[in-house]
């Protein structure tokens, strides 16, 4: 027996793939061998359990198998030639053609003896042996008798793949909506915010639908080229500094600035938030302020220069002067104590209930490390996420996401245009990396104050929030998008008065503001089960470039989702459009029932061809439930 091209199996087995416990994972081979015999396939799961596979077309199988837990998995792929199988097809065939089958019943009653009982099939297999005897062939070829023997019959030259491995993530590693702010803005005007007033921000947060709340860096901030407002190079009296220079006479990343309060205060929140349905993000930027207390406690930590001085962090021709390189490797050899200290960094924080960690740039350290990183805290913390923040080239995106990062930033803050969001999530929903990179599509960050956004005004703001919360498992955005906000640096792709470096005090029911429209989007999130299987998504025809329209359908519980979404948020379009009626089997004339997601009503769609308007200006996006008929999937 052949068995080959099995999915998912990533570089050969290099890799694990990702699956989610609780939910079924499809796994698919091709199965093949010599003759015209009937071929059985199996997926192998924990405790050699058996899950049958069914052929799909030219040789291709198929199956799903379940996880129960978070943690790692392996699975195989078993084939054989089933013997009764071929039996029961051939005797079918000859008794249509008017044969004699006297000898095939003699096979039968052959099979069936030496066919073994397992506990709770005694009495089944006695059965079908007297009806061998007896010549009863309809009894052997019901199918009853097919099911059953297709779990206990003889399997001949029964063939096994090596075991694949799996990671198996708790469900929010999947499906995810992320909330970031800066903890130390959350004061009254003019004052330094504190854990405690976070606790104040949990109920909004909550409201709007998020269930991970993101803080950059809390930790203390050095003090020695700190940066001013908007990164100037010499910073005021005044100027708090980025949170990304960490480390300070008052500790480093496992300790907390002073002005937010103490880690007694940061546990309360992390309880707080918990009890709301929130989990606690934390980043992890591995960076360090010339001021870290590991320059003077571990010198050899850090890149030095051949003169002896500490290296500045930079990207020529830029120059972070507010943070110094840590050394990774001496020689050739990891350097073990401080790959140590970084696990135990995890560690710390998951000791103080954060699970979920979103990682700056960690395309800019070793892959190794990263691999032994996750690979320890998970032998600790098998829930524990991280999001790999890393805008870099595709395939070291990819290659991070294959070493362990349970979710990665994406492309999707620069796909703009219907071409372009159509070849995106095409390839994120269909092309190899589904089975091992979990996207996070992220409308914007501090760093990043996308061009469509700086030049959209609201309706771009609303549609870049539909879109990423329902065409993504995850999303997030960073506060300070639900007000619009999109003041740039001239010519930057960056805040004007970024946050970054200074504290923002907003009203947060400013007028314009699109809060309506994420309460929507995560609450269609939270009520459709279709919402939860990203690869699930597929593309519809809309006939206008300026506007998306697809669909997340699951058919297990029969709930299927549409949505029109007007890309251009400057005009309007009306424009013809196909309900997919081929997905349920049904006619080009066939009649569907439709609800609208936004307002209630159901209605009827009579055949596939419809006309829609969207004003960017009323509602630049429309959200569709179809109730197809019972006989429909």
């Amino acid at each position: 027996m052949a068995i080959e091209a099995v999915e998912p199996c990533i570089d050969g087995g290099r890799f694990a793939a990702k699956a989610v416990a609780a939910a079924p994972m499809r796994v698919s081979a091709d199965v093949f061998g010599d003759g015209h015999e009937v071929i059985g396939a199996a997926i192998v799961g924990p405790g050699d359990e058996m899950i049958a596979m069914q052929h799909v077309d030219n040789d291709r199988w198929e199956g799903r198998i379940t996880f129960d837990a978070a943690g790692p998995a392996r699975f195989a792929v078993a084939a054989w030639r089933d013997v009764w199988g071929t039996w029961a097809r051939d005797t079918r065939k000859k008794l249509h053609a008017g044969q004699d089958v006297s000898v095939e019943l003699q096979e039968a009653r052959r099979i069936l003896e030496d066919a073994k009982a397992p506990r709770g099939t005694g009495s089944a297999v006695k059965d079908l042996r007297k009806a061998a005897k007896a010549g009863d062939v309809a009894t052997l070829l019901s199918p009853d008798a097919t099911a059953l023997m297709a779990r206990i019959g003889p399997r001949a030259n029964l063939t096994r793949t090596e075991a694949f491995p799996v990671w198996v993530d708790r469900e929010r590693a999947a499906f995810s909506a992320w909330y970031e702010l800066f903890p130390r803005s959350t004061g009254a005007p003019g004052r330094h915010g504190t854990f405690r007033d976070v606790i104040g921000r949990l109920d909004y947060v909550r409201d709007l639908g998020f269930d991970v709340l993101y803080f950059p860096p809390i930790h203390p901030i050095g003090t020695t080229n700190r940066k001013g407002k908007n990164n100037a190079l010499k910073a005021g009296p005044d100027d708090i500094g980025s949170p990304y220079a960490i480390g300070s006479a008052d500790g480093g990343m496992d300790a907390v600035h002073p002005q937010l309060g103490t880690l007694e205060d940061f546990d309360a929140l992390v309880d707080a938030a918990a009890g709301k349905g929130l989990e606690i993000a934390l980043d992890i930027a591995l960076n360090a302020s010339p001021d870290h207390p590991w320059i003077s406690e571990h010198p050899d930590w850090f890149e030095r220069r051949p003169d002896g001085t500490i290296k500045f962090a930079e990207n020529p021709p830029k120059k972070y002067e507010d943070i110094v390189n840590f050394r990774y490797y001496d020689g050739e050899e990891p350097n073990a104590p401080f790959w140590e200290a970084i696990r135990d960094l995890f560690l710390f924080w998951i000791d103080h209930g954060v699970t979920i960690f979103r990682v700056d740039n960690p395309h800019t350290k070793p892959f190794p490390f990263w691999e032994w990183i996750i690979a320890e805290v998970r032998r600790t913390c098998p829930g524990a996420i991280f999001l790999s923040e890393a805008f870099t080239r595709p395939k070291v995106m990819k290659h991070l996401a294959k070493i362990g990062f349970n979710q990665s930033y994406t492309y999707y803050t620069w796909r703009d245009t219907k071409a372009e969001l159509t070849e995106y999530l095409t390839e994120l929903t269909t092309g190899p990396s589904r089975h091992y990179m979990r996207p996070n599509f992220f409308t914007n960050t501090p760093d990043i104050n996308p061009i469509f956004l700086q030049t959209s005004g609201r309706p771009g703001f609303r549609t870049r929030a539909l879109l990423a919360g329902t065409l993504s498992g995850n999303w997030g955005m960073y506060s300070g998008f639900e007000l619009c906000e999109a003041a740039p640096l001239p010519g930057r792709e960056e805040y004007l008065d970024s946050e970054k470096y200074e504290l923002r005090h907003r009203d947060w029911d400013a007028e314009g503001n699109i809060k309506a429209d994420i309460r929507l989007v995560n609450t269609l999130r939270s009520q459709n089960p279709a919402m939860r299987n990203f690869l699930n998504l597929r593309f519809f025809p809309a006939f206008d470039d300026r506007v998306l329209h697809y669909g997340r359908f699951d058919p297990e519980h029969r709930n299927y989702l549409l949505f029109h979404v007007l890309i251009d948020p400057h005009a309007g379009a009306e424009f013809g459009f196909q309900v997919p009626l081929w997905e349920f089997d049904l006619a080009d004339d066939a009649s569907i029932e439709v609800e609208d997601a936004i307002h209630g009503n159901r209605f009827t769609w009579h055949g596939k061809d419809h006309i829609l308007r969207l004003d960017p200006h009323e509602r630049p996006y429309a959200i569709w439930k179809l109730h197809p008929p019972g006989g429909a999937l």
